[in-house]
């Protein structure tokens, strides 16, 4: 597979779980704008809204401002419709290694964004989103059942599982300060909802109350979304996921000496798979996150310069 092949299908894996990840920490951050105390301005959405890159002055404005750039301005890279409409144009690229059907569900899901942006045909913002999440939804299903599950479509996988363990530790790198640690052990109801809001940022509220019922805790919440084996958007799930992918990719190009990147990924798959809650609160939890992400940078260098940025001289000498 030629190198700007992988990057487009990479990307396409990338880009997409990227735009479903802000669909919901947006429906998340206006549900809580809705009910935002004015004493704790720097708490609740706007800690999701940095997430999602926000700029300060729309934080304190109109939910319709924000729907506005997050969702449609094509000159916010971080917006949905940025996201969409790259991982269309990485796809229009490679249309001889995707299925027709994944491409008609991508370029139908970007026609009907753009439509909806122009003719505002949408009844409310949550019918927007959930319109968006479902188009995003379908693709990725149509991608397992309609593509051959051979190189690209590890690639494909890699780049969306690689986007969800980056988002994950992310989101916890900034909810760890303020939402984990309580003073004097008081739980407050505004405390609770943000733990609320992280969960469903991941959609796992009603998965994490299937295991622990509703009894929400700062420590079961880190628990459940760091290293919950069987919950797909948990960091431990999603890493796994990830070395699956990378180990097919190598298995598709056995000529590709890849010992280095099968170690780091290996090493950040065992420092989750062996990892108990307990030693990762008594240690810095914040730098066992921060560490997560370092590895995670290290592992997309290596997938780089081994599979996309290789030069010439290196792949006519394997």
């Amino acid at each position: 597979m030629l190198s700007r092949v992988a990057d487009s299908l990479y990307w396409i894996g990338r880009y997409l779980e990227r735009a479903e990840h802000s669909i919901r920490v947006l429906d998340v951050s206006l549900n809580l704008m809705l009910e935002r105390p004015e004493t704790r301005p720097e708490g609740r959405s706007h800690r999701l809204m940095h997430i999602l890159m926000v700029p300060k002055i729309l934080q304190r404005g109109e939910p319709d401002d924000l729907v506005d750039m997050m969702c449609f301005d094509v000159a916010n890279s971080a917006s949905i419709a940025a996201c969409i409409g790259a991982a269309r144009e990485n796809a229009r690229q490679v249309r001889d290694e995707i299925s027709s059907e994944q491409w008609q569900k991508l370029n139908q899901l970007y026609h009907n964004m753009m439509e909806m942006r122009s003719e505002q045909s949408y009844a409310t913002v949550s019918d927007l989103l959930q319109t968006l999440h479902d188009g995003l939804h379908l693709f990725e299903g149509v991608t397992d059942t309609t593509m051959l599950h051979g190189e690209g479509w590890h690639f494909i996988r890699a780049g969306r599982y690689m986007e969800r363990s980056t988002a994950i530790a992310t989101l916890l790198v900034l909810y760890y300060p303020h939402a984990f640690n309580i003073p004097g052990g008081v739980i407050e109801s505004t405390q609770y909802l943000e733990w609320v809001g992280l969960l469903r940022c991941c959609t796992a509220f009603e998965a994490f109350c299937t295991v622990y019922t509703t009894d929400i805790t700062p420590e079961r919440v880190l628990e459940f979304l760091l290293l919950n084996p069987l919950f797909p958007h948990s960091l431990r799930y999603s890493v796994n996921c990830l070395f699956d992918a990378l180990s097919g990719i190598q298995t598709e190009r056995r000529r590709y000496p890849s010992d280095e990147l099968a170690r780091r990924a290996g090493k950040l798959q065992a420092s989750l798979s062996f990892a108990q809650i307990d030693e990762i609160l008594e240690q810095d939890t914040a730098g066992y996150l921060r560490d997560v992400l370092e590895q995670s940078r290290m592992i997309q260098e290596l997938i780089y310069r081994l599979y996309i940025s290789y030069s010439v001289d290196t792949a006519l000498a394997v």
